[in-house]
């Protein structure tokens, strides 16, 4: 484990926000990270993954165990299915791609997501109709507070959308080591039931579309409606899109009929939040060094030298007018962070 102090964090976090760390602790295995729990039980740590899903709003005192776990490695595999076992620090989009080239399917809708392998089941990752927990088999971790092992089979972690049990109840009480993915090696599930996928997919005249036309997809979507986190400072959608009761969409409807939904069940409703965002005046808005995207009103930006306390400060902006508007209240998807 190598330790560094009064180290800049602008190259760590996505968002590009300045700012210092008095202890980084860059982490290799997991005996690292038992030895550091042993030796520093007393002290709450921040774990820190590819850094494209947090918000540091000033500097941070706390320790920061920076998970730089690598490798990728069959460990089971029969004509049809293969188990394919993954470090968390290895960066989300260079195993995807290593899975297209070996013609695993699975993972393709998920391409170009940021950040790496030990946050995705945190959040439940999730896009153009798949998610994190359709692919997951289970992951190793170690407990925070003993430094013990344990692992979590996917009916462990209560996946449920842009979240499970890490990001719930057990909220960094656990450190995500390795996660082990279930792919296919024939007999693909291509899924495009994703209106806009499908809507591309049809473009191109493509009528029986391979992994690799999925991801290609995905990737050209994405391109064109997100900005890219290495020019850009963003962290994608800054907030879940909200689900609501029947009820609730029915008085919400009352207020603005244009209002786009998709029904998830018979009393749920998903509602984009970029569209009461942009109902609320504020995609493209620019507020000193930040503000929101130009195509996408749910992703917030930094326009160079915005701090963490003035993105999350215009974030709940967004809030306060949305809830005001809509009697909607957004909650982040990013994780805030302070001192």
């Amino acid at each position: 484990m190598k330790t560094k102090h009064r180290t800049s964090l602008k190259s760590l976090n996505s968002f590009g926000v300045e700012c210092f760390s008095s202890n980084l602790n860059i982490i290799n295995n997991e005996k690292e990270i038992t030895d550091f729990i042993i030796s520093n039980n007393d002290l709450e740590s921040i774990i820190l993954g590819g850094g494209s899903n947090i918000l540091f709003k000033n500097d941070i005192n706390r320790p920061i165990l920076k998970i730089e776990i690598k490798g990728i490695d069959i460990i089971n595999e029969t004509n049809e299915k293969v188990l394919v076992s993954v470090g968390a620090g290895e960066v989300w989009d260079d195993v995807v791609n290593w899975s297209l080239t070996n013609n695993y399917g699975g993972l393709e809708n998920l391409s170009l997501i940021p950040g790496n392998v030990g946050s995705a089941p945190i959040q439940n990752i999730g896009a153009y109709g798949v998610e994190l927990k359709d692919v997951f088999e289970s992951c190793r971790t170690i407990s925070t507070e003993t430094g013990l092992l344990k692992i979590f089979k996917n009916n462990e972690c209560n996946f449920s959308y842009r979240s499970s049990i890490f990001k719930e109840k057990f909220k960094n009480k656990y450190i995500i080591t390795n996660v082990i993915f279930r792919l296919s090696k024939l007999n693909h599930l291509i899924n495009y039931s994703y209106e806009p996928l499908k809507n591309d997919l049809d473009k191109k005249n493509i009528l029986n579309p391979t992994i690799k036309d999925i991801s290609k997809s995905v990737i050209e979507i994405r391109s064109s409606k997100l900005p890219d986190p290495k020019k850009i400072g963003n962290c994608g959608s800054f907030f879940k899109n909200p689900i609501i009761s029947d009820l609730d969409f029915r008085e919400l409807t009352n207020k603005d009929k244009d209002i786009p939904f998709y029904k998830i069940s018979v009393n749920r409703i998903k509602i984009p939040a970029a569209s009461l965002i942009e109902k609320c005046g504020f995609k493209g808005l620019r507020e000193g060094n930040t503000g929101t995207h130009d195509k996408h009103a749910l992703i917030i930006i930094n326009h160079g030298n915005a701090s963490g306390n003035e993105i999350f400060n215009f974030s709940q902006k967004i809030k306060k007018k949305v809830l005001k508007k809509f009697n909607i209240l957004l909650e982040e998807e990013v994780n805030i962070i302070d001192n």
